[in-house]
């Protein structure tokens, strides 16, 4: 007989376990449940007697009671099972975490099945930041930056990768990676490098068809957030299972490359997020720094170049692009109007919505271009706010958003839609969970920096404001 209570905690919309839910007894002792809203409870002396749990969890409540607890009280039993309901307030729904050790932990630690083979280490990988995902050649591949290991607090800091699988209940049950990793079965490096500072990798491009499909990449390696030692762009090596420097750039390569997450429409390739660059969609063009084309309604002296009065928002080779902070900056200092503006929308409450990363993909069911954003500097959090937002164009006007999940007090940064997962009207999104840039120093045990899995179903009535 199993030694272990089982506490479940569920949404009580869905009856669907919930990750990320933290349970802290009086004396704070603290669980966090796993990929199935999952604790194995078993604590000497509260064992068979009643105990309450104080609950938590981002985008999910329980109902406070007349002291303002809010929580339940429990009276675990070996071999028993405790149901717990939490409302969720996200629109979007957490399904599980990605990364990093202890995925299915309690699920284990109480004797059941796990959805993905290596439900408890994988790789070796115990944290990891900023995902970037593309279908090349009929494979899933998936890219991350840092990575933490087992055995030291330094890890791989020159790029991971993976070939993914879903398991057979989609993605809903999470996703299943194949690291591409070392004899000692820690993730090994995608890039080769004599320096030891980290590389970094965004704007992934598949071009060409079949057989002919390349995978590229922008790369940069840092000295710090602020300094970039050396940049340019990588192809993938399909014989070496790694990215080789396929152009190192020069100083005065500016602003001429592909960031974040792109996407192709009409024979461009857009990255930066939100797209704001673009070239021609094919190796050549993407290594030649003067094919590329900024979106702005700016003019040389960085005022507005208006058209019978509108903004003359277009793409040109000149200039740099505009972006979500300087229209922010625009409006303020009363040069832009809000409703004239592309990437500033505004959310409920007619507040301003300055975008901080994310991606914008074409959606069959919605015949319109959708965006996951961060939002710089949300309500209860600096970097932990995701928005939705719609537009008849990947550059926008994105006029309208809603938050569609948060995370207070924390950080969930660069979000990443995967519209290869897509049913229809279901979203998937990730993003890294994270306690940087948060101010907050209470690390959530398992889940700290690592990537979360959300879905989002876009009948959802209360996205109504996002689809004006």
């Amino acid at each position: 007989m199993t030694p272990y209570a089982k506490i479940r905690v569920v949404d009580a919309s869905t009856g669907r376990g919930i990750p990320l839910v933290e349970l802290r007894t009086v004396n704070g002792i603290r669980h966090v449940t796993d990929s199935r809203g999952l604790v194995a409870f078993h604590e000497p002396g509260l064992m068979d007697r009643e105990v309450f749990f104080h609950l938590k969890s981002p985008g999910y409540e329980r109902e406070a009671d007349g002291f303002g607890y809010r929580g339940v009280a429990l009276t675990p039993r070996a071999g028993q099972e405790a149901r717990v309901e939490m409302t969720r307030v996200n629109l979007a729904e957490r399904l599980c975490r990605l990364t990093g050790q202890g995925i299915y932990r309690d699920t284990l630690l109480l004797g059941e099945a796990a959805p993905i083979p290596n439900p408890v280490l994988n790789g070796g990988v115990m944290g990891q930041d900023t995902a970037q995902a593309e279908i090349y050649r009929g494979k899933m591949m998936w890219f991350w930056g840092d990575t933490d290991r087992t055995s030291f607090p330094l890890g791989n800091f020159h790029t991971t990768g993976a070939i993914a699988t879903l398991p057979k209940g989609g993605a809903d049950q999470g996703i299943e990676f194949r690291y591409f990793t070392k004899p000692d079965g820690f993730v090994r490096a995608m890039i080769e490098s004599k320096e030891s500072l980290p590389i970094w990798v965004s704007g992934m491009a598949v071009l060409g068809k079949g057989s002919n499909e390349s995978l590229y990449a922008y790369y940069a390696q840092v000295r710090s957030l602020s300094e970039i030692a050396s940049s340019g762009y990588l192809k993938w090596n399909d014989a070496a299972e790694r990215f080789d420097i396929a152009q190192t750039f020069a100083k005065d390569r500016g602003w001429r490359f592909l960031d974040g997450h792109t996407v192709q429409h009409e024979g461009y390739i857009l990255g930066n997020d939100p797209p704001n660059v673009r070239v021609r969609a094919d190796a050549e063009s993407l290594l030649k720094a003067e094919a590329y084309e900024a979106y702005t309604c700016l003019d040389e002296k960085g005022e507005v170049r208006r058209i019978d009065g509108k903004p003359d928002y277009r793409w040109q080779k000149s200039l740099p692009p505009i972006s979500s902070t300087i229209e922010a900056r625009l409006v303020r200092e009363g040069k832009l109007r809000a409703e004239e503006t592309h990437f500033l929308p505004l959310d409920t409450e007619g507040k301003a919505v300055e975008i901080h990363n994310g991606s914008v993909h074409w959606n069959a069911s919605r015949k319109r271009w959708i965006g996951i954003f961060g939002r710089k500097g949300g309500k209860d959090s600096a970097l932990g706010e995701i928005v939705y937002a719609e537009a008849d164009a990947p550059t926008g006007p994105f006029l309208y958003a809603v938050k569609v999940c948060d995370h207070p007090k924390y950080t969930f940064y660069n979000p990443v839609h995967h519209a290869f997962l897509d049913k229809g009207s279901t979203i998937y999104f990730e993003g890294t969970y994270t306690a940087e840039f948060s101010g907050n120093e209470d690390k959530t045990p398992l889940y700290n920096y690592n990537q979360l899995l959300y879905k989002l179903d876009l009948n959802d009535p209360r996205l109504a404001h996002a689809k004006t």
